[in-house]
């Protein structure tokens, strides 16, 4: 009797160390609240990249934020970023639920027995245990299972912070398109607009006719539709970057942004190198061999699952009167009918899958590398072809400058020379926007910066807050 409350104690106590429920409501306007709320001058935020940084940011806040502080930025306050650590903190409690020993199942059985055939009271009862003990290794292989999908779920992670930094580069070069071209075509603006007003005055004094004052106001109404197009694109460049930091738009009012480096792109690798950056480099090619691994442990579980577990079976009966200690098994599976084959041949079909999904990720890989090393190379020799026509614009611009100080060409003659450099630093603009572009898909293809070796330790490391 004394083993049974015994038993019945241990039991209790395991139910009474259950963990507790607490819950933790979302209110939709509290979100809003935190969002409005953000800033980039937070001195959590300063904490955190000085820390991810590996040195400190002084002043804070920075007088210009460059690149690499917007990333970080992004990465602190990216909703993209807290969902995937969720899913990855999802999959690492999977770990446990794997390591997780089965429980003891306790059994506590009662008979009344009429007529009583014993001496004792006429009732049989007695608590047992089911003691599961897992064979063949299943544990082991579910656990490998979870580890797998908790790697991969890991180095999602990487791949979702190189999707912001894609979304902040992609963001601050529209930014510099817009502000370089609004610099560019407010100049010619005000020429085409001088081009007009002379225009006007030559046709009033009869050395104009009407057609061409017409085409002058016809240019000058297209810059200006231009520059307002312009204008329009850097408010829609600032609210993507607001959106790929995770803050408002607002936050970027008092911020100045450092956008120099978008004026040079560094050579492209060999392409040999390329791809070998790319296959080892590549954080979704990583997580999809780990997604592999994950099948194939799954694949030696359902394997595993032909053995039968045992089940132990000790306990206490009275019985009328007869105390009986048992030790025998309580059951032991058997494999007549069913081998588990089924399982086998899901778990073998799924394995096959994943092999082929991670292949078929390579090859896009490959293909995807070959596409943007092309297209970086013609960009490249496009901006060589610019930087030689528009030094050519700037030799007549500077031409028809001096003829102007020297009396040999008219103030008409020179401020349509004005605008039409202007032009040539627009398509100029372009043809650099389009080599930073095609930097930007390279950079991509291989999730590694152009000029780097390895990763920065903000982006390998600082995913994880």
């Amino acid at each position: 009797m004394r083993r049974a409350f015994s038993i019945l104690a241990i039991a209790s106590t395991g139910v009474a160390g259950c963990t507790s429920y607490h819950p933790q409501p979302i209110a939709p306007d509290q979100i809003a609240r935190q969002f409005e709320q953000r800033s980039l001058a937070s001195e959590e935020l300063h904490a955190w990249i000085a820390r991810e940084a590996a040195h400190d940011v002084t002043p804070w806040p920075p007088a210009a934020w460059n690149r690499e502080l917007l990333t970080l930025a992004a990465f602190y306050f990216s909703p993209a970023l807290d969902l995937a650590r969720a899913q990855w903190g999802t999959a690492k409690a999977g770990i446990d639920v794997a390591n997780a020993i089965p429980n003891p199942v306790l059994q506590l059985p009662f008979q009344y027995n009429t007529p009583n055939p014993g001496p004792g009271a006429p009732f049989t009862w007695g608590p047992a245990l089911d003691i599961p003990i897992e064979t063949a290794h299943k544990r082991g292989y579910r656990v490998d299972q979870a580890s797998r999908l908790s790697e991969a779920a890991r180095l999602n992670i990487v791949t979702a912070a190189w999707t912001v930094r894609t979304q902040v580069r992609d963001a601050l070069l529209a930014l510099y398109a817009a502000r370089t071209r609004i610099a560019l075509l407010s100049t010619k603006a005000q020429a085409e607009r001088q081009i007009t007003v002379m225009s006007r005055h030559r046709l009033a004094v009869g050395q104009y006719s009407q057609p061409d004052v017409e085409a002058a106001v016809l240019a000058d109404t297209q810059a200006q539709s231009d520059l307002a197009s312009a204008r329009s694109a850097e408010g829609d460049a600032r609210a993507q970057l607001a959106g790929a930091i995770g803050v408002p738009v607002s936050a970027l009012d008092e911020v100045a942004l450092d956008l120099s480096n978008f004026g040079t792109a560094p050579p492209a690798p060999p392409p040999a190198d390329a791809q070998r950056a790319a296959i080892f480099h590549r954080a979704d090619l990583r997580a999809s061999l780990a997604d592999y691994a994950a099948a194939e442990s799954a694949l030696q579980l359902e394997v595993a699952k032909q053995y039968p577990d045992i089940h132990l079976g000790p306990g206490y009966t009275y019985d009328t009167g007869t105390n009986k200690i048992g030790f025998g098994l309580a059951g032991i599976g058997l494999p007549i009918f069913d081998q588990n084959q089924g399982g086998i041949k899901q778990a073998e079909a799924r394995r096959k899958e994943a092999a082929v999904r991670t292949g078929a990720l390579q090859d896009k890989i490959i293909g995807e590398l070959a596409h943007v090393l092309a297209r970086y190379q013609s960009s490249t020799e496009a901006l060589q072809i610019s930087d030689v026509h528009l030094a050519s614009a700037r030799r007549q611009l500077d031409s028809e400058a001096a003829a102007f100080s020297s009396g040999n060409a008219d103030r008409l003659t020179y401020t349509q020379a004005k605008a039409d450099y202007q032009t040539s630093e627009t398509a100029h603009l372009d043809a650099e926007v389009a080599v930073q572009q095609a930097a930007g898909a390279l950079e991509d293809a291989m999730q590694l910066p152009l000029g780097h070796a390895a990763g920065s330790h903000a982006f390998s490391e600082g995913t994880t807050r």
